[in-house]
């Protein structure tokens, strides 16, 4: 019998679908056949990764990301929830109707769960910060968590590059299963003096975009942007010494960044872990009131591993800090093949 396990990013930027590569190749090579369901760029990314493999479309959460996030969130709950709701049931249509699906692996999308077959749930925070209401928040996140069989946090059992926010002893299901990347270190010939990755939710991934562009307009280095526009087709266009990407697939980003000397982009926790099994010296733009990107550039500027700046106060020059830090650094991680044991469990009635 063929057995199927779904795997579900949340479609926020393209970080939860990039982590989902390396478990999806992982469960191909354990004879798994993995069923991609997500929606927007995650689900047209990971439609190129993997073209043989079968998809399936879920509503979007469709969030709105302004200048103050966490208001936002709030006042988009009800819609939140109906969308949770929604997808849900689509889910559990679709475990009912699919016999040969034997499991389902959720990155932080709330609603990707059946009773009857087991559900794991990928996250790295645990502790949602949120300021004032991280009690709240955390406790909230935590809720849904017990929903699943299983948590995998994507860190080693110190949480070294996801500091608090994998924390606790408040949850039994928890199971931490290393730095987690699709890609590996390569030693290459550096060609590109500065590679720019451009990420996440609008509006915020066009300020990012159109301020550096303006920063480095004029810089006689090597640079490369990558712009983060999932699209039908790749583009590639090149203005003075800076070639630009509207986008690319992990083979390729995966060169790109082995061949580069600094990396600039996000404190998305993917594209750290990314570029710790890359061994890159990196700089960091947090999102603006981001709690999660804001908490972990301050968590790793204080380990010495990398300098951040906002991106109002960000010039090129801040580049230099760099020479005083050490980078960012973790072993090449494995997969444990005994995690998908569990999906050998038979359905419940």
């Amino acid at each position: 019998m063929k057995r199927k396990i779904i795997v579900a990013p949340l479609n926020w930027g393209l970080g939860h679908a990039s982590r989902c590569v390396p478990i999806i190749n992982a469960l191909i090579s354990n004879n798994f056949i993995p069923i991609i369901a997500s929606d927007g760029h995650s689900l047209s990314f990971l439609q190129q990764e993997f073209p043989q493999l079968e998809s399936l479309e879920l509503p979007a959460y469709q969030i709105s990301y302004g200048k103050n996030l966490k208001l936002k969130l709030v006042l988009q709950f009800p819609k939140l929830y109906k969308t949770f709701k929604k997808e849900n049931r689509l889910i559990n249509d679709f475990v009912k109707n699919n016999k040969e699906v034997v499991g389902i692996i959720s990155d932080n999308r709330f609603g990707v769960f059946n009773h009857a077959i087991p559900s794991v749930y990928i996250t790295h925070q645990v502790n949602v910060l949120s300021g004032f209401s991280t009690f709240l928040t955390s406790f909230m996140h935590q809720k849904i968590i017990k929903k699943f069989d299983e948590c995998w946090i994507p860190d080693n059992s110190e949480s070294e590059f996801s500091g608090k926010l994998s924390t606790t002893n408040k949850n039994s299901n928890l199971k931490y299963i290393g730095v987690l990347s699709r890609f590996k270190k390569q030693t290459l010939k550096k060609e590109i003096d500065l590679l720019v990755l451009v990420s996440g939710p609008e509006p915020n991934r066009s300020f990012l975009e159109d301020k550096l562009k303006a920063v480095f307009k004029n810089d006689n280095r090597t640079i490369v942007f990558v712009l983060g526009n999932v699209e039908q087709h790749q583009k590639k266009w090149k203005e003075n010494n800076t070639t630009f990407y509207n986008y690319v697939l992990s083979n390729q980003l995966e060169k790109l960044i082995n061949t580069s000397e600094i990396v600039v982009c996000r404190s998305g926790y993917s594209s750290i872990m990314d570029l710790a099994i890359l061994h890159k010296k990196a700089f960091f733009i947090p999102t603006k009131h981001q709690s999660e990107q804001e908490y972990l550039a301050k968590y790793l500027a204080s380990k010495k591993m990398a300098p951040f700046s906002n991106l109002n106060d960000f010039k090129k020059e801040k580049l230099k800090e760099l020479e005083n830090y050490i980078g960012l650094k973790a072993n090449e991680n494995q997969l444990d093949t005994d995690l998908f044991s569990l999906f050998e469990c038979k359905r419940k009635l």
